[in-house]
């Protein structure tokens, strides 16, 4: 037992070090990761370089004459302010609408006895599995109709509701112990105050992920947007990059500057909530 201990204490890197088929998969996840990040890197980089900088040969990957230039010329030019609270908007009407909804509809599934409930649930599942772009003519038609072509409400209205928020939160709920929502019915609490006090502050992670997965959705949606706005009034950051894109299609410096502004919120949230949305993918089972 002494000889073991000693060792053991002797060669603690041995016996903590990892298989070679573990290390070889850490090298290609670490290979991917730069990979990955190169394209974010060169855009950043590139923002804050002038345009004889960006085209030289060999390429400066650290910027050599460092100029905040491109991003003064994209307000200046553009109403780039204009789409960024556009998108701004929308966005939080999205993710509030779907927060509520996702909830709301995933506490009744998971913790009470429905009539059809197993239908519902199916049709959620199918749901899932309905392209957008197969609903887009007739939403665009129920649009003119409801006269929200060129809205704010034309915009979010085919995002209000998630078909993978709801499950989301069914899931996660449904692992909830039940005995506390009986302790709060016991005390005389009514379900509104059961859903605002008991689940849905055990509900961080779950909201967290789904908040981050509906953020990064509506802030880089373009297609819809393309087809429903027709005016600087409404159209959003992806639309306005492409507006940008085809006006100054030989600028690749003021390009990079209004891709990093578009980025910028979305790297932003997930830095923030990062812990938060792996616990909650990890407990629910859900990617994005």
């Amino acid at each position: 037992m002494i000889t073991r201990h000693v060792n053991a204490q002797e060669h603690p890197r041995t016996r903590s070090s990892l298989p070679p088929l573990t290390l070889l998969a850490y090298l290609l996840i670490g290979i991917g990761g730069v990979v990955m990040m190169l394209p974010l890197a060169w855009m950043v980089s590139a923002s804050f370089k002038p345009m004889s900088e960006i085209i030289q040969v060999p390429p400066t990957w650290i910027p050599q004459h460092f100029t905040f230039r491109n991003y003064q010329q994209v307000f200046a030019e553009f109403p780039f302010a204009r789409y960024f609270l556009n998108s701004v908007v929308t966005t939080l009407l999205i993710i509030l609408s779907v927060l509520i909804s996702s909830v709301s509809g995933g506490y009744a599934l998971a913790k009470f006895r429905l009539p059809g409930q197993h239908v519902i649930l199916i049709l959620f599942l199918l749901a899932l599995m309905v392209p957008f772009q197969s609903l887009m003519v007739p939403t665009y038609q129920l649009m003119v109709s409801l006269h929200l072509v060129n809205t704010y409400a034309g915009v979010v209205y085919p995002f209000l509701f998630s078909a993978t928020g709801i499950f989301l939160m069914r899931q996660f709920i449904s692992d909830l112990p039940s005995e506390l929502i009986e302790a709060a019915r016991i005390d005389g609490a009514s379900e509104p105050r059961i859903l605002m006090s008991v689940i849905l502050p055990l509900l961080g992670p779950a909201l967290a992920a789904l908040t981050i997965l509906e953020f990064s959705s509506a802030w880089e949606e373009f297609l819809w947007p393309s087809i429903i706005t027709s005016s600087d009034a409404t159209r959003t950051i992806p639309i306005g990059l492409q507006y940008f894109a085809e006006q100054y299609g030989t600028r690749i410096d003021l390009q990079m500057a209004g891709s990093t502004l578009a980025a910028l919120p979305v790297i932003l949230g997930f830095l923030l909530l990062q812990k938060q949305f792996i616990e909650g993918i990890a407990l629910t089972g859900v990617k994005g």
